[in-house]
């Protein structure tokens, strides 16, 4: 099994622990579990800490360091992420949940309960 992480839930582990449920931290600790942080949730660290957002506070240098040091991948960008966006309706205003969105549609695998809103096969983790 694979997990694909939401921007959140890469930065509460480190950050705000508690705020992570259980059953995603048994997952993300099993080591059978492949985990995959998507490239644009690094993005949107990168963007929204240089606004000096408190709830986007880590480098997101040391972010990406730490992540592939812990044996995560990156899920990059693709064409078919960018095209799903288009068509997408209108739940998220936020470009970067709208991207991962697209991703989770795509991948058809989340941990954002906010995706669920949209039509597609998406699993739930």
């Amino acid at each position: 099994m694979s997990v694909r992480h939401d921007t959140h839930a890469l930065l509460w582990p480190a950050g705000v622990p508690g705020r992570l449920p259980a059953d995603a931290r048994t997952l993300i600790e099993n080591p059978a579990t492949k985990l995959i942080y998507r490239v644009a949730s690094l993005w949107e660290v990168a963007i929204k800490n240089g606004l000096g957002r408190a709830d986007f506070s880590v480098d997101p240098s040391l972010l990406r360091r730490g992540l592939l040091e812990n044996g995560y991948t990156e899920l990059d960008v693709t064409g078919a992420h960018v095209l799903v966006v288009h068509g997408l309706p209108t739940f998220h205003n936020d470009p970067f949940d709208r991207l991962l969105v697209a991703q989770a549609l795509i991948e058809g695998v989340t941990m954002d309960e906010a995706v669920r809103r949209y039509p597609g096969p998406i699993r739930m983790l």
